[in-house]
């Protein structure tokens, strides 16, 4: 195995902080997916709107799609930032 992946290896084992961002920016991206899909599953426009329904269901979609992308990537931009802090302190 490289040195290089051991060294990383090595380092993610012992940064609580950078685990818990990796997987909470797991956990964020799937649960706002969900939220919207719950939350758009009986969306139902009512009247002369209902031309326009699945329009609007599919710009609220990817307005949690973008939400969901952007937890995703803070929390993996964050875990970064704590992986350097640690292995700096590591080695």
């Amino acid at each position: 195995m490289p040195n290089w992946l051991n060294e990383f290896l090595y380092v993610l084992a012992l940064s609580k902080k950078t685990q818990w961002a990796i997987i909470l920016g797991c956990f964020f991206f799937v649960g706002i997916h969900i939220l919207g899909w719950y939350m758009l599953e009986n969306f139902e426009l009512q009247g002369p709107a209902k031309g326009i329904q699945d329009v609007i269901a599919q710009k609220i979609a990817r307005k949690y799609d973008k939400a969901a992308l952007i937890a995703l990537l803070s929390f993996w931009f964050l875990a970064y930032k704590c992986y350097r802090k640690d292995k700096k302190r590591l080695w």
